[in-house]
């Protein structure tokens, strides 16, 4: 095979296209639609949080190359936050990362963190970073999939301990969990945490939508059971939290051994990002727990509108816990392809939302299941249920 003959993109990442969020947000610009389908709100955050990022501007903090780590400022508020939470004590010089968002928080974790040939269980349906990660890496992923079970998508732990090998190194564990809507409880934790142990596996931990739990479910950080402190990555974000989804700042906490690791790669991607911003997420993550409770209740109430709105459509509607997306089932409907599904829903119905299937390595497993996302305004939310109702 000559060079010109010879594909541009190389083998690992030959299956990864232009990602379906760009293609459904072009989709609903060419149409006019409403766009549930990227999870980005429509309004912006705490104006406090704007201003500081403003007088950060302002006053020169952060327009030049903030430090590798992250400010000292938002790495002890990161830090901070995490002990009044959770009670997990971490040392903001050592112990705490800040990245540019926590899609290079995931990317860095895994490129740092996996050998060629590793392999990773990731839970199924999966955000589509993850797979690109593990496939950047060299590494191999293992699904286990949430299958839905009375009403909402479940972890069949069994199957969870079957997929792990000797050649296992790491666990991606996702909750609240993207697309489902699903939060582990504290017996699935539990048993995540007893088998990682046994197995001695590191485990990184995507807690982006750790304040976004309804129904009384909790978030409980993997990190917090007994033995995984030192064996957990948790990521987190200032982007779903506080509706600054542009500014891309996430982090990472964990040792001082996987923070070093994940830093060594960290440094080559982006090496530091989003410098003013960091210190208005400082401040962001100082705000009274009142404001977390609000958010919280807020993004509940507009769950349900178009919970609601999806069920007198006639989608079979599943149970969202955490998250603030709702995942569907088309089936009621009479279809059974997510993929045609969305990509005529713009012109029936002038609404968009997301194959499910885009997140399954079997995507047949995926078919019949469509997400949307309901991070808008609730004026927005009821113009959506009042278009897809002509479905029914």
């Amino acid at each position: 095979m000559t060079s010109s003959e010879r594909p541009l993109l190389n083998r690992r990442l030959a299956e990864f296209g232009t990602t379906i969020f760009a293609e459904m947000s072009a989709l609903a610009l060419s149409t006019g639609s409403i766009n549930l389908g990227q999870g980005f709100p429509d309004t912006d955050g705490p104006e406090e949080v704007r201003e500081a990022a403003v007088r950060a501007l302002r006053e020169g903090h952060g327009n030049q190359y903030p430090p590798g780590p992250g400010v000292p400022e938002l790495r002890t508020a990161i830090a901070a936050h995490q002990q009044r939470r959770y009670g997990l004590s971490y040392d903001p010089d050592a112990e705490v990362l800040v990245t540019a968002g926590a899609t290079e928080a995931i990317a860095a974790a895994l490129l740092a963190l996996l050998e060629p040939g590793d392999e990773v269980v990731a839970l199924e349906p999966y955000y589509d970073s993850y797979a690109a990660s593990i496939a950047m890496a060299g590494g191999t992923r293992v699904p286990v999939t949430l299958r839905p079970d009375a009403g909402a998508f479940r972890l069949d732990l069994d199957e969870l301990r079957a997929a792990v090998t000797p050649r296992t190194r790491l666990l991606l564990i996702n909750t609240p969990h993207n697309p489902t809507g699903t939060v582990l409880t504290r017996a699935e934790l539990t048993a995540v945490a007893e088998l990682a142990v046994e197995r001695d596996l590191l485990v990184v931990t995507d807690e982006v939508y750790e304040h976004l739990v309804y129904d009384g479910a909790e978030h409980i950080p993997l990190a917090t059971l007994p033995g995984m402190r030192e064996r957990t990555v948790t990521i987190g974000s200032a982007g779903k939290t506080f509706s600054f989804t542009g500014w891309k700042v996430g982090w990472v906490t964990s040792t001082p051994e996987l923070v070093t690791a994940v830093r060594s790669a960290k440094q080559f991607l982006t090496y530091v990002a989003s410098g003013p911003f960091q210190y208005a997420v400082a401040e962001a993550l100082a705000l009274p727990d009142a404001y977390f409770e609000t958010f919280r209740r807020d993004m509940q109430t507009k769950r349900d509108i178009l919970a609601a709105g999806l069920t007198e459509a006639g989608f079979e509607v599943y149970d969202t816990t955490g998250t603030y997306f709702i995942t569907t089932d088309i089936r009621p409907l009479g279809e059974t392809d997510g993929f045609a599904f969305c990509r005529s829903l713009p012109e029936r119905a002038g609404v968009v939302a997301i194959p499910n299937a885009v997140f399954y390595d079997h995507r047949e497993a995926g078919a019949p299941f469509v997400r949307f996302a309901f991070c808008k305004r609730a004026e927005v939310l009821k113009e959506a249920a009042e278009r897809l109702r002509q479905l029914s």
